[in-house]
C-alpha cells in the first residue's frame, strides 16, 4: 500500500494484492494519513479478506497501528530516505559509507546487511555523538544532524526491513516497486489529458484501475 500525489492537495491511497495484482481500495485524499490506511485494512478485513502481510512505506506511527501483521517497510523507501537526508554525493566519510551501505540494501541478505551496519555504527559511534554548543543561548545540539537522521531512521526501521526475508516461504515483497510502477505510469497516462478538473481526474484514475486491474471497491 501507498500513496501517490498531483501537486499540494490531491492524491490517492491505493491497497494492491500482490499475488493476484488487483487494485482492491483506493481512497482520494488531500494528503496520506494513518486513519486513511486504517480504514482501508479494516475494510479488507470487513469484506473477508485474508492479509498475509504488508508492504508499506515508513510513515511515522504506521507500523504501530499494523502491529498484528507482518510488516515489510519497503526498502526502496528506505534507501530513498538515506539519501534525501545525504545527498547523493555526500562529503563525509562516514555518510559516504552509510550510502553505500544503503544502496546495497535490495541486493543483499539480512545478515550481512545487519552486521555491516553494526559495523558502521561501532566505527563512527564517537563521530555520531559529536555535539557543539552555542555560546549565545548555552544549548547544544549534534554536529552531523542529517547523518543522524539517516542512521536512526535505518536503525528505527530495522525490524521491519526483513519481515520478507524472515518468511521467505510468503514471497512477501520486499519494495513497492509494482506500485511505484503502476502510479508512474498512471502519471505519465493523466500528463496526455493535462487541465481536467479534479473530479474528471478521478474518474479517469478509476477507469484506469478498472482497465488495468480487477477494481473492487468505490466510493
Amino acid at each position: 500500500m501507498d500513496t501517490t500525489y498531483w501537486g499540494r492537495n490531491f492524491g490517492v491511497v491505493v491497497l494492491k494484492d500482490w499475488y493476484t495484482r488487483r487494485i482492491l481500495w483506493r481512497k482520494f485524499v488531500r494528503y496520506e494519513t494513518l486513519a486513511d490506511y486504517r480504514e482501508g485494512i479494516d475494510w479488507l478485513e470487513e469484506h473477508g479478506f485474508k492479509i498475509e502481510g504488508i508492504v508499506c512505506d515508513g510513515l511515522r506511527g504506521l507500523f504501530q497501528i499494523l502491529s498484528k501483521y507482518r510488516v515489510q517497510m519497503c526498502q526502496y523507501h528506505q534507501i530513498q530516505t538515506v539519501k534525501r537526508y545525504l545527498t547523493m554525493n555526500p562529503e563525509l566519510s562516514a555518510s559516504i559509507e552509510l550510502l553505500s551501505l544503503a544502496n546495497q540494501l535490495t541486493k543483499t541478505d539480512k545478515e550481512s546487511f545487519i552486521g555491516a551496519f553494526e559495523a558502521w555504527c561501532n566505527r563512527w559511534d564517537s563521530f555520531l555523538k559529536e555535539r557543539t554548543h552555542d555560546k549565545r543561548t548555552g544549548k547544544s545540539h549534534y554536529v552531523h544532524k542529517p547523518l543522524r537522521s539517516a542512521y536512526l531512521s535505518i536503525k528505527r526501521h530495522m525490524p521491519y526491513l526483513w519481515t520478507w526475508y524472515d518468511y521467505a516461504q510468503m514471497n512477501i515483497p520486499n519494495t513497492n516497486n509494482s506500485l511505484e510502477g503502476l502510479f508512474t505510469d498512471l502519471k505519465t497516462k493523466l500528463r496526455n489529458h493535462a487541465g481536467l478538473s479534479k473530479e474528471r481526474r478521478k474518474r479517469f484514475i478509476d477507469e484506469y484501475f478498472k482497465a488495468t486491474f480487477k477494481f473492487y471497491r468505490r466510493d
